[in-house]
């Protein structure tokens, strides 16, 4: 058996760019080139137009690609989506929340929803690979789960929950946004961080708000909850409607989410980010399917991702071994999710990842597990 160091994957096999993490994911030259044009933003105050012009134009992007339904507000804050989970908790929930737990991500927001000021949230918890179903659930006043689980490659379907008029379906987007279409008015909150198929870096989160989770904000806001200034969701709704931030923003990464929500509303909008996104992961799915020695670990098709491909190798191949190959040869970060502890790959297949990389990147790995059978 070949080394590492011996396989070379031969250059008419390699994708053009050998990029294909999960987070943060690849971001276009063009974007790059944009952010060099706007290099005199940099350093300047976010409180000042020229900032704040771009935030306005990176709202005007979101409510141009997602379709806006009337009286739907963009909103934004400091520190990605891990923040939002406890904004959520702080300033969303009443009393009690319901969610689906199939991955590290949706788990994350129940610790958050566990908060010693609320009720112990109802959860239904699947293991890796599948999905649960959420069901209304008297005295629930949000519900809540991943359109996309990051961590396994499984994807729900948006549509709003609960019986109750008062009850808010709230969305975690962030590696779903901008890659799957979708109805926003079958939510009230689609949160997420710009670092996937927005192709910008950490530090920042959205939301795609409805009248009723505004309400819902400014109600529990001026009530006598205890909510720390960094987690008030109503100072980031105030700030947004000033294409503000409480604290200063990521300006590198709005002016490169500015590039690409450009690229895509130009492009034909989310109905073709979305058929871009599902051309590549139907490739590698198809490809795993008939292949002697992978399997998608997702069982059922209709709980696949089309943004996040988690692919098994038979117990014959070192996943490892196989990733730290393609890595060797510039095909960088096919490794798993590390607490899922399985023998695969995960292959991101966001937007801005060329379909023609990913078949590419296929036979590449043909190649390389040849190599490993020698």
């Amino acid at each position: 058996m070949e080394g590492m160091a011996d396989i070379t994957i031969p250059a008419e096999l390699l994708p053009a760019d050998g990029r294909f993490g999960c987070g943060p994911s690849k971001v276009r030259n063009e974007q790059l080139a944009d952010l060099l044009a706007a290099a005199s933003i940099l350093g300047t105050s976010h409180r000042q137009a020229p900032v704040k012009t771009l935030v306005g134009s990176v709202r005007a992007g979101f409510s141009e690609l997602f379709r806006l339904p009337e009286g739907y507000e963009v909103v934004l804050g400091n520190g990605g989506s891990t923040a939002f989970w406890d904004i959520a908790a702080a300033g969303l929930i009443n009393r009690r929340s319901a969610h689906l737990d199939f991955g590290e991500f949706g788990s994350k927001f129940v610790t958050s929803a566990s908060a010693p000021w609320l009720d112990a949230p109802h959860v239904v918890q699947t293991p890796g690979g599948t999905r649960g179903v959420l069901e209304p659930v008297d005295g629930v006043d949000v519900y809540a789960y991943p359109h996309n689980e990051t961590s396994t490659g499984v994807m729900a379907p948006v549509r709003r929950i609960g019986i109750a008029p008062d009850a808010l379906t709230v969305v975690d987007a962030t590696s779903a946004a901008g890659g799957i279409d979708l109805d926003v008015a079958e939510t009230d909150v689609y949160y997420f961080a710009p670092q996937k198929n927005f192709a910008g870096d950490g530090g920042l989160w959205f939301a795609l708000m409805s009248p009723a989770a505004i309400e819902r904000a400014y109600a529990i806001g001026e009530s006598d909850r205890y909510i720390p200034p960094f987690l008030s969701l109503t100072a980031a709704i105030d700030n947004s409607r000033l294409n503000q931030t409480l604290n200063t923003p990521a300006l590198a990464t709005l002016v490169l989410l500015d590039s690409q929500l450009r690229w895509m509303n130009e492009s034909g909008g989310l109905a073709w980010a979305h058929a871009r996104t599902a051309e590549s992961s139907s490739h590698l799915y198809d490809w795993a399917s008939a292949h002697a020695l992978a399997t998608p670990f997702v069982a059922d098709p209709d709980h696949r991702s089309q943004v996040v491909v988690t692919i098994d190798l038979d117990d014959s191949v070192d996943a490892a071994r196989v990733a730290a190959v393609l890595r060797a040869n510039g095909i960088v970060d096919t490794e798993p999710y590390r607490k899922l502890g399985r023998n695969q790959l995960r292959i991101a297949t966001f937007v801005a990842i060329d379909p023609d990389d990913v078949r590419q990147l296929t036979r590449s790995i043909d190649h390389v597990l040849e190599a490993l059978a020698d």
